[in-house]
């Protein structure tokens, strides 16, 4: 049976760090399914409800279902307008679905942006205006992932999550 990563927060918060080595551990026939990728790299389109992204998201979600044995999808994905998505995720993993959130404050956030290689890209001005303070979703049962975890945790406690199931 397949098993869903999902990995959301806010930008710099660590997400695709995370997702990055977490296909390397659990090697072959990982997928990673990135909204950044997906929505600014391929498709050159703008972020919010009805994004142009959600149709292909949803595609390659399926795709993954069918043909990897362990998909990550990860981005910001704010809950509401990603919302049909999520149903999608529940519906096709239903009990192999393992969503965590990245609930860390600002500060942290723009503390490990400095770090990232797309820094310049945009700065400070332009990741408080897409903050969203504990953008839960009520589709997802996520588990917190808050700063006093260092990226090892991280990918230990999922990984022994996903990988110990019974």
């Amino acid at each position: 049976m397949p098993k869903l990563i999902i990995l959301r927060g806010n930008s710099g918060s660590g997400k695709s760090t995370v997702a990055k080595k977490l296909q390397k551990i659990l090697g072959q026939n990982t997928m990673i399914i990135s909204q950044d990728e997906i929505r600014r790299n391929m498709l050159n389109v703008n972020d919010g409800k009805d994004t142009p992204a959600l149709p292909l998201m949803k595609e390659l979600l399926i795709y993954g279902s069918k043909h990897s044995e362990v998909v990550i999808l990860e981005g910001i994905m704010n809950a509401d307008w990603y919302k049909p998505l999520f149903e999608l995720c529940v519906q096709l993993y239903g009990k192999d679905l393992y969503a965590y959130y990245f609930d860390l404050p600002f500060e942290e956030t723009l503390k490990r942006h400095m770090t990232r290689a797309k820094c310049q890209e945009f700065g400070e001005e332009s990741m408080r205006r897409w903050w969203r303070e504990k953008d839960y979703s009520e589709i997802l049962n996520e588990i917190p992932i808050t700063s006093e975890k260092d990226l090892d945790s991280i990918v230990k406690d999922i990984c022994n999550s996903v990988l110990n199931k019974t």
